[in-house]
């Protein structure tokens, strides 16, 4: 009996519970209607959002790219080891994970500097108010993440083995990787396709 209500459970309540899926769902939800107006625009406006993305540094965006994911590994790998009750890995694997998302937001508030400096704010043209839009709530997603995550460091030693707090640092996972999903879609439309 005891094994069905936990399989049950493992069907009702994914890894981080519920809400935090919620949560996703309606972000994705948000970036997608985003990313369906910029395309959307981008056919009436082809020739202002090939010259625009042009601008854009590719070089930077894929270089970020690699460390959002390297970063979204780490954080399984976080997972995974605490799993098997390797903390010191697991811990080193959480640093990781926070390092690799502070790398991305020094590379991107490079890139938001380097636009400003130059003149292409939220008000240059409508692919400009597209990128700063979406790629600046991504960034604040990234940011929310790194203080959720930095968190969970500072509690490590003190309550990893509890059941709550591997479920919650799952649930930090899950918005982690969101973080991971919404930039593999933005890359494309804002750096490639255009």
């Amino acid at each position: 009996m005891e094994q069905a209500i936990n399989n049950e459970k493992n069907i009702f309540y994914p890894p981080g519970g519920l809400l935090i899926w919620i949560i996703i769902f309606l972000e994705c939800i948000t970036f997608g209607m985003g990313l369906i107006a910029m395309i959307t625009y981008g056919q009436d406006n082809h020739l202002l959002y090939h010259d625009s993305s042009q601008t854009l540094n590719k070089y930077t965006a894929i270089t970020n790219t690699i460390v959002l994911l390297s970063s979204g590994f780490f954080m399984a790998e976080t997972l995974r080891n605490i799993k098997l009750k390797k903390y010191t890995t697991a811990k080193l694997f959480l640093q990781l994970t926070i390092l690799f998302g502070c790398i991305f937001l020094g590379i991107k508030s490079f890139d938001y500097i380097e636009k400003i400096s130059s003149g292409m704010s939220i008000s240059y043209n409508i692919f400009f108010t597209f990128f700063w839009l979406l790629t600046f709530f991504h960034f604040l997603h990234v940011l929310l993440g790194v203080i959720i995550l930095v968190y969970f460091l500072w509690k490590f030693n003190s309550v990893i083995s509890e059941v709550s707090m591997t479920e919650n640092l799952e649930a930090g996972a899950a918005f982690w990787h969101l973080c991971d999903l919404i930039w593999l879609l933005l890359f494309p439309v804002i750096y490639l396709i255009y």
